[in-house]
């Protein structure tokens, strides 16, 4: 794969969000190539403003612009297993962006082959994670693709590239980019100066999707989320797409300020990062079907699942969804759902997210005939005694060894 510019008049396809980068890379990429830009927005969620995506694209110098509504395909691929696997990073981060990007590189790689292009670019700069995942997915779909990326590749800072789209009439995002804002259908990720160090929090301002759920707080509520098979399926027993539901809960979780906060964790590129986040529906969606788990898994599947969540976390965060480790993590995931269906009781209230019960055809709870710290069911109290002896039996052979008796 080259990633130096060539000319010729064939298009190139540029991955686009509206955002700074992609909006300077359209004029750039016009300007100094001398070939037509056709810009690509794959729709994975987020309010995306086609409309105004497409004029913003066309006023900053695009021959096209094209529009991918991919959201259903980005949960049916990526997000439903990222419920069922419960993934966090850092036992914190759901993976809000970042998710999305390999599954836009492909998109945007179909269009390309299908306008019979050979050029792709794409808006990252050389410090952040999304160069990686593009590059990775694209290398992967397609080794001959001539991949662009001005940004990384001429360093081009934020200030600099607001100047270069103002001296040109053009116009660039409101704001000027004070903060790097992206949003997808798994939530909103947010990047400024204070997290450029540990210390700082982002200002009341800066939030987007739970901006002023603190000014005036909510009064609690409750509501219940419905899963068949681990698939989130019905809101407070409405049956519901699972992209409309999980757009419904961000705006619902999202005015109770739930599913904010600052990731601090290892980057791709192996250096620490830090990133702001908000998360209403992955919060409230991964919190609920976690604990619908442990009312219909056994110890044991959630014991062999965990590691293998984590490694497909790190698949996802790094590009690497296409390799074929991440369908048989995929099948072991989806093989874990057959009974985790159920009715999850929530608790919304401000910044608090609690869990008040679960129920489901398949409860283990329901299925003993004990109960737990008062009657013995199953087994008999000389069991349980046995139980007890054994379970002490190693720790007695390495006291008695460590003594010489």
């Amino acid at each position: 794969m080259n990633a130096s510019p060539t000319t010729g008049g064939s298009p190139v396809l540029l991955a686009f969000s509206g955002g700074l980068d992609t909006s300077f890379c359209v004029a750039w990429l016009k300007e100094t190539l001398g070939r037509p830009v056709i810009t690509v927005t794959v729709d994975t969620g987020g309010g995306v403003d086609a409309a105004a995506l497409e004029a913003r694209a066309l006023a900053l110098g695009a021959e096209r612009h094209i529009t991918v509504d991919a959201r259903r395909e980005f949960f049916d691929s990526v997000l439903k297993y990222l419920v069922f696997g419960n993934v966090r990073r850092g036992q914190l981060y759901p993976l809000c962006v970042g998710a999305e990007r390999g599954l836009q590189a492909r998109l945007v790689a179909a269009q390309a082959a299908e306008l019979g292009s050979e050029t792709v670019a794409h808006g990252s700069t050389a410090a952040g994670n999304d160069q990686v995942r593009f590059e990775v997915a694209l290398r992967t779909l397609r080794p001959g693709l001539e991949v662009l990326a001005p940004v990384r590749d001429h360093d081009w800072q934020r200030a600099d590239q607001v100047a270069w789209l103002e001296a040109r009439g053009l116009p660039a995002p409101a704001g000027g980019g004070a903060y790097s804002i992206n949003r997808g259908l798994w939530g909103t990720t947010i990047g400024g100066k204070e997290t450029l160090d540990s210390r700082e929090p982002l200002p009341e301002s800066a939030w987007v999707v739970t901006a002023g759920a603190f000014d005036a707080p909510c009064a609690p509520e409750r509501h219940r989320i419905g899963f068949e098979r681990g698939v989130p399926v019905a809101l407070d027993g409405e049956a519901l797409d699972p992209v409309a539901l999980i757009e419904r809960l961000e705006v619902l979780a999202g005015g109770f300020g739930i599913g904010r906060g600052i990731h601090l964790g290892e980057t791709i590129l192996g250096s620490k990062g830090r990133v702001a986040f908000e998360a209403p529906a992955a919060e409230t969606l991964l919190t609920a079907h976690r604990e619908l788990e442990k009312l219909t898994l056994t110890g044991m599947q959630q014991k062999i699942k965990e590691p293998l969540a984590l490694t497909y976390g790190d698949l996802v965060h790094e590009g690497q969804h296409m390799e074929p480790a991440a369908r048989d993590i995929e099948a072991l995931l989806a093989s874990s759902q057959a009974r985790v269906t159920g009715e999850v009781h929530l608790l919304f209230r401000p910044g608090v997210l609690f869990v008040e019960g679960t129920t489901s055809p398949h409860s283990l709870l329901a299925a003993t005939k004990g109960k737990y710290g008062e009657s013995a069911g199953e087994w008999s109290a000389a069991d349980a005694l046995g139980l007890a002896r054994m379970k002490a039996l190693a720790g007695m052979l390495h006291t008695r060894a460590g003594s010489g008796a």
